[in-house]
């Protein structure tokens, strides 16, 4: 005979589970996780300064490369226009513009909660790993300025 008292449950926290128990531990082992936690704080702003700085400059660089593009790709077309060698058919590309902001409108629409679940892991990771994050943004800003 068993008595109910005798039975005991262990009642296990699934959020708890997941935070021990990284998707890397599975796959790797317990003694991996994320580099980054195991470096100190000093470094870990390093680590993110730098891959920030060469993102901004990157992003800074082509920026300018596409500015460069499409100013100089409007300004021959104008150049072209005045000249007489382009005919510009402004009513339709109005109507042109107007047709792509409604097919833009309605595939924003439809990628609305893709793009909340996003921002909410984004947000979250920013969270967890706000000294690299911090240095990112740092050394991003510094690399647009160089």
């Amino acid at each position: 005979d068993r008595d109910s008292d005798d039975d005991s449950y262990e009642v296990l926290d699934l959020t708890e589970y997941a935070r021990r128990h990284h998707w890397w531990n599975r796959l790797f082992g317990r003694n991996s996780g994320p580099i980054v936690e195991k470096y100190s704080v000093a470094t870990q702003i390093v680590m993110g300064g730098v891959t920030g700085w060469c993102a901004g400059f990157l992003f800074q660089k082509v920026g300018k490369l596409a500015a460069t593009a499409v100013g100089g790709g409007f300004l021959l077309l104008q150049i072209a226009s005045h000249s007489g060698y382009v005919q510009v058919d402004w009513k339709r590309v109005e109507k042109d513009v107007n047709k792509a902001k409604k097919q833009l409108k309605k595939r924003a629409n439809k990628a609305a909660p893709e793009i909340n679940t996003l921002i909410e892991e984004s947000t979250e990771f920013i969270k967890q790993n706000i000294v690299v994050s911090s240095g990112f943004v740092g050394g991003f800003l510094l690399g647009l300025a160089s």
